[in-house]
């Protein structure tokens, strides 16, 4: 039997696990990253990298890895609903190309679609240029037992057979909704198990747009006198696409022959096509109860699952990822204390079951015309059916915009009421969906505002803590660099005072930007004891001035019942 160790452990090498390892690479943090399989893609689940996945790959400089990926920059985004690819179309939402569509004033980014089998290799190549990272690919991880000081695991080699016993400092389970590490952990999912038995078929046909009229587009739904029944996606912008046959709550499973008459149904007419595979998969909206022990963690889909709907799955698990990341590394380096890492499931919890609920209400934004089916004119020529067509497809299209334009999901999540965030006592904003909002409030995403050297206020963040100057307040700004140096914390300080508009951005003379770009701490005047904040922040001591919020256990309990 091989023993060995390891300061970090991750199961799972997905997307979540590629992240994790890679921004503790980068940070300088050991860790070993084990995938059952041999890390082929057999299905992308994902094509969309969010906007604020796009402000870490910058961080980590790979932003222009994801851009010149094989997906084309050209191809339009357009949504569009439908009765089939040659029959009636009821309406769609114009979408430029990514190389067309525009930054938004509050981020140096924008989303970018890269699906998984693209995105993955990047995550992996980023993470593989580290010495500190390493991988183990067709390795089983079998059990673990936590203990006081460590976590000692079993894995099991698939080609040979052997077992190897790994003693880490800590365990990260990012293996999925089918996770092995969270069943050990004796955690369970709250939530609604089933939304709909789906089944998606990739298939092959480089010259499907020349065969309808309906142009070249990202998504269509199909929607039939039954309402929406499936969608097809531009898997990479060339010859692969990916139907998905949404079903219902009834598990029920598809011949190819019976695929072949829905593709020719959602063609209008017979055509040569080539399928590539097909995978049955349940739509699910899941919490995890919890996501931690002392030693032991869970990320991504091992702790929230749910509806593609939005793109929020992936893209909420990579937050997941950065936040845990840079709490390891504080502790690891033996400047962060054990708040910081109990601070973990308080932060991500609330936000999962936001990402996740607004997913669900996507859903049955789609699936509306299954109770508001359109009228039979709507499916006749003439220039009845056209206003009916019409009509019906403006309402579809007002009723969809919710999914298409989310970044206040992306982006507008906090942590105001983390135990290692200083508050201010200002009111809580109010939680947007679609136009996104700044704010310099505790808790917050630092706001993103252009420099004169053409850099981001983004750009300063990342490694450690940094504490930025606008201009104005009072005391000395060097006390907390004092107090930092002391406690061995990594702290920089960066004076923006002549910069336009960071005031205005910040709210605050001063502002303390957490390592995961969050700000922990904002005030006009430096205060008396910068140690108390800087112990608060690095986990050492929990805020007194409240007790830790039950927002997430409230939310969660409502996704449970289904009121959210």
């Amino acid at each position: 039997m091989k023993n060995s160790k390891t300061s970090i452990l991750i199961i799972g090498a997905g997307p979540v696990g590629l992240s994790l390892a890679g921004d503790l690479g980068w940070r300088g943090v050991d860790c070993r990253l084990v995938e059952r399989s041999d890390g082929a893609i057999f299905q992308p689940k994902m094509d969309m990298v969010g906007i604020r996945t796009m402000e870490f790959c910058r961080r980590w400089g790979i932003v222009d890895w994801v851009e010149n990926s094989p997906y084309p920059r050209d191809y339009p985004q357009d949504n569009v609903w439908l009765e089939s690819l040659t029959g009636y179309e009821f309406g769609r939402e114009p979408m430029v190309s990514k190389d067309e569509e525009p930054k938004p004033p509050y981020s140096p980014q924008k989303r970018e679609r890269c699906p998984q089998d693209m995105f993955d290799p990047i995550l992996k190549r980023f993470a593989s240029q580290f010495p500190s990272v390493t991988f183990s690919y067709k390795t089983e991880f079998v059990s673990f037992e936590e203990k006081e000081d460590g976590v000692v695991c079993q894995l099991r080699d698939l080609d040979t057979g052997e077992i190897e016993t790994v003693t880490c400092d800590y365990l990260v389970g990012t293996d999925g909704g089918a996770s092995t590490v969270r069943e050990q952990m004796g955690i369970k999912m709250e939530g609604k198990p089933v939304l709909t038995f789906t089944t998606n078929v990739v298939f092959k046909c480089r010259d499907l747009p020349k065969l309808h009229d309906k142009g070249k587009a990202y998504r269509f739904i199909f929607i039939g006198r039954e309402g929406t029944w499936l969608t097809i996606v531009a898997i990479d912008g060339a010859d692969r696409w990916r139907m998905s046959i949404v079903g219902s709550e009834e598990k029920r499973t598809y011949g190819e022959e019976e695929i072949r008459e829905i593709l020719f149904r959602a063609m209008g007419k017979p055509f040569d096509y080539e399928i590539e595979s097909i995978m049955p998969w349940v739509r699910r909206q899941l919490v995890a109860d919890d996501y931690q022990t002392e030693r032991v963690f869970l990320a991504g889909d091992s702790c929230h699952l749910t509806s593609p709907t939005g793109g929020f799955g992936m893209n909420t698990g990579i937050a997941d990822a950065v936040d845990l990341s840079w709490k390891l590394a504080a502790v690891e380096q033996g400047w962060g204390g054990r708040e910081l890492l109990r601070s973990y499931t308080i932060e991500r919890q609330p936000v999962a079951v936001r990402a996740v609920t607004e997913a669900g209400r996507n859903l049955g934004r789609m699936l509306s015309a299954r109770t508001k089916a359109p009228p039979e004119i709507a499916f006749q020529p003439g220039p009845e059916g056209d206003k009916a067509r019409k009509e019906y497809g403006d309402w579809y299209t007002e009723t969809m915009k919710p999914e298409w334009y989310s970044n206040g999901i992306h982006l507008g999540f906090n942590y105001y009421h983390s135990p290692v965030v200083w508050p201010d006592g200002t009111t809580e904003p109010p939680d947007e969906i679609k136009d996104f909002v700044q704010y310099g409030r505790p808790g917050h995403r630092a706001p993103h505002v252009w420099l004169k050297d053409g850099s981001s206020t983004l750009d300063h963040f990342g490694k450690g803590f940094v504490l930025v100057k606008t201009g104005g307040g009072t005391g000395n700004a060097d006390d907390f660099a004092k107090a930092a140096a002391a406690r061995k914390m990594p702290l920089e300080i960066v004076d923006f005072s002549n910069e336009k508009g960071v005031h205005d951005a910040y709210g605050a003379a001063y502002s303390l930007v957490r390592p995961d770009g969050h700000v922990a701490w904002r005030g006009d005047a430096i205060p008396a004891d910068c140690g108390d904040v800087l112990d608060v922040v690095r986990g050492v001591k929990a805020y007194q001035g409240r007790e830790a919020s039950t927002a997430g256990q409230e939310r969660l309990a409502q996704t449970a019942s289904g009121r959210a």
